[in-house]
């Protein structure tokens, strides 16, 4: 398979390493342009809140070598972001002005943190978490801090709230709503997470506003808050992000909270044009109308699904969700999509330290919150990846792990 201009990929991370990696591997052979902002080669970004602490030298985040690129003939171009797209002559341009044509754009634009709208939040030592530059100025502010203050109770913030009292510090995390992953976790789960981080030394307090961030000689020094005042000589916010869909939306492409394609993944506005990973809001099986994930696991499956669509292959986006968060020694998975209403039957395990919270919609379990029980998790990804009905009435006084194993056994004996 030969073509003119070939596949351009706008952004270097996940989705869009995925998407070059998948196109080579299926055999696609014409050319393959990526255009990333940042100067890093492509990176895992899990890392970064996980161990921000690192010296560095110790964040080897990479997720291959430069020599994978040169080997594949994929021309990788690192530091010069995408502007415009000229839809009508099939080209993109680029800050330093180059027109880079296409026969099949995708964009793999990622998001952007929402960022914190207080006075002060400009001031040296605040900081939010979406590089690896970010990552590594966090590590080396960790060093010295020993009053943090973590603005939102989200997964990137409990990470590093954990990642801070690791290193001795006093850490206090700000949620303006009145529980922690109000939006991701059901809230019997969250409660015994919340108890789990405090029981580690971390201060919660939930329900409560920043309203400014206060300093000296331009540096941070304490935290206003609708409930008092927080002392803090680093402050981190993770309080958010918002797709970057901006290229799209100027090009003419239908947006609304990201790039809207179809099943396929394909721009609902023009076929040539493809969106993965946190800026793409698609169809999927597991959700009601369109949505949009920001996962390692969305931007791979995403990847990997438009790089073999674009060789030749044709097959509708359909690939379980599932997530992960490792917060100091607590492990949160969930497998699934649970919408509000949804029934939530809190399971604990052999250990007080696992729980499980099932889902269930209409008396079918649709999502699997588990907490230290990666068993569990992987036995939820197995039966709700493969669409296997599970009624509340089966997990009576079981597991989905036993449940699994007895519907085995009976396949095996039938």
């Amino acid at each position: 398979m030969t073509s003119t201009a070939g596949v351009v990929v706008v952004g270097g991370g996940q989705a869009g390493f995925s998407v070059v990696s998948a196109l080579r591997g299926a055999g696609y052979d014409g050319p393959v342009t990526v255009l990333a902002d940042e100067r890093h080669l492509p990176y895992q970004r899990p890392p970064l809140s996980k161990k921000a602490h690192t010296g560095p030298d110790g964040l080897r985040v990479d997720l291959v070598p430069e020599s994978f690129y040169r080997e594949r003939d994929i021309d990788l171009r690192l530091g010069d972001d995408v502007i415009a797209l000229d839809r009508t002559a099939r080209t993109v341009i680029t800050r330093t002005g180059t027109r880079v044509p296409y026969d099949h754009l995708v964009l793999a634009t990622g998001a952007r943190n929402r960022p914190l709208p207080v006075p002060g939040a400009e001031l040296a030592g605040v900081h939010a978490l979406r590089s690896l530059d970010d990552a590594l100025a966090i590590g080396r502010a960790l060093s010295t801090a020993r009053a943090v203050v973590v603005v939102g109770g989200g997964f990137i913030g409990l990470e590093l709230a954990q990642v801070a009292a690791a290193r001795g510090a006093h850490v206090t995390v700000v949620e303006l709503a009145d529980r922690l992953l109000s939006r991701a976790v059901s809230a019997q789960l969250q409660q015994h997470l919340r108890e789990r981080h405090e029981r580690s030394g971390v201060r919660i307090l939930t329900g409560t506003a920043v309203q400014s961030v206060e300093g000296s000689e331009g540096r941070v020094r304490q935290v206003v808050t609708d409930r008092g005042t927080l002392p803090a000589d680093l402050v981190v916010y993770g309080i958010g992000a918002a797709p970057r869909d901006e290229l799209a939306r100027d090009a003419g492409l239908a947006v609304d909270d990201g790039v809207i394609v179809d099943e396929r993944l394909r721009s609902i506005s023009d076929p040539r044009i493809s969106a993965v990973g946190d800026c793409a809001r698609h169809p999927h099986p597991h959700a009601a109308g369109l949505v949009r994930l920001e996962s390692v696991q969305n931007a791979t499956d995403q990847g990997v699904l438009v790089g073999r669509r674009i060789a030749g292959a044709s097959e509708p986006y359909a690939s379980l969700p599932w997530f992960w968060s490792d917060q100091g020694d607590i492990k949160l998975q969930i497998a699934g999509l649970r919408a509000p209403a949804d029934a939530v039957h809190l399971v604990a395990g052999d250990s007080p330290e696992r729980l499980a919270a099932y889902a269930f919609r209409d008396d079918r379990l649709v999502a699997v919150e588990t907490l230290n029980w990666p068993a569990e998790h992987l036995a939820a990804r197995r039966l709700l990846g493969r669409d296997t009905p599970v009624r509340a009435a089966d997990l009576a006084g079981s597991t989905l792990g036993a449940l699994a194993r007895a519907r085995r056994a009976t396949e095996v004996r039938t």
